[in-house]
């Protein structure tokens, strides 16, 4: 596995891989590697000839009291992980060579309106801001066939198949973003590099949400009112002791729009909570 740090070795590696018409797939992260980027890396595998696989935390997408001092950061470890799935390219930039003169004085930023403001982006304003520029850049400057994503962010999915549509970037490169299925812990706690800040109290009490959830879901499929079913839903998480709910949402899978009843369209329960200073997100569809 080739590792690239500046704009000019990542094209020159890329232009290598492509010299035989070769396809790539691009898999962002933003390191502290778990199973569910490893899918996501399997995946392209699958699919593509090559995989180029990103690591940047991205300050532009961290609030002024988020944790981005503390997210952690393991590259090296990252790297031998990628490397034993048979990554072909890394491309770990420093900050300054993402954003030339330093975030604070990168004048442009790309805002997808409609599925960015509700649900995380209302309580992390101008994080999908950061997620649209940083995502765009990366499709600018790696130009892969098909891009990988995890469904556990489903709506910064969703930001990034707008994004990708209204500024033409499948034409000509980034053919499909493919949102891969949400990885979990065998209690049913989705996966996130977030999970490692949880005491081992909280981390028990953290398979309360995908459990809530099922159970949320499957009274809507049953025809329960939406409502008193998400409330139910909430008073279930604080009871196992989380701190609060920031949402539980029953949305249109595609506009993320809010639902107070299924119709014929795919719908998505989403919801985010805190326990023991963590914030989990976490999404499953409903039929």
């Amino acid at each position: 596995m080739q590792t690239a740090t500046t704009l000019e070795m990542l094209r020159t590696h890329v232009g290598k891989l492509r010299a035989g018409g070769e396809t790539i797939g691009l898999v962002p992260t933003m390191g502290a590697l778990h199973e569910g980027h490893l899918t996501l890396v399997r995946r392209a595998r699958e699919a593509c000839d090559h995989v180029v696989a990103s690591i940047f935390v991205n300050p532009t997408q961290f609030g002024p009291n988020e944790d981005l001092d503390a997210y952690p950061r393991q590259l090296e470890q990252d790297a031998a992980m990628l490397e034993a799935e048979g990554c072909a390219l890394l491309w770990a930039p420093p900050v300054e060579e993402m954003y030339p003169g330093g975030p604070q004085n990168f004048v442009t930023s790309i805002r997808v309106s409609g599925v960015s403001e509700g649900l995380c982006g209302a309580s992390r304003p101008g994080h999908f801001d950061g997620v649209a520029t940083v995502v765009c850049k990366l499709f600018n400057q790696v130009l892969p066939d098909t891009a990988f994503f995890g469904e556990k962010d489903f709506q910064q999915l969703a930001v990034i198949r707008a994004m990708a549509r209204d500024l033409d970037l499948a034409r000509p490169h980034v053919r499909s973003i493919i949102g891969v299925p949400t990885v979990r812990e065998p209690d049913g706690l989705a996966m996130s590099s977030r999970n490692r800040y949880l005491s081992d109290k909280d981390r028990a009490a953290a398979a309360t949400l995908p459990t809530a959830m099922k159970e949320a879901i499957a009274r809507i499929e049953d025809g329960q009112e939406v409502a008193p079913t998400l409330a139910a839903l909430e008073d279930a998480l604080l009871g196992a002791g989380f701190s609060s709910v920031d949402y539980a949402v029953l949305a249109d899978a595609a506009s993320l729009a809010p639902l107070d009843a299924l119709g014929e369209r795919p719908a998505r329960l989403l919801v985010a909570a805190r326990i023991g200073g963590t914030r989990l997100i976490d999404n499953m569809a409903v039929n």
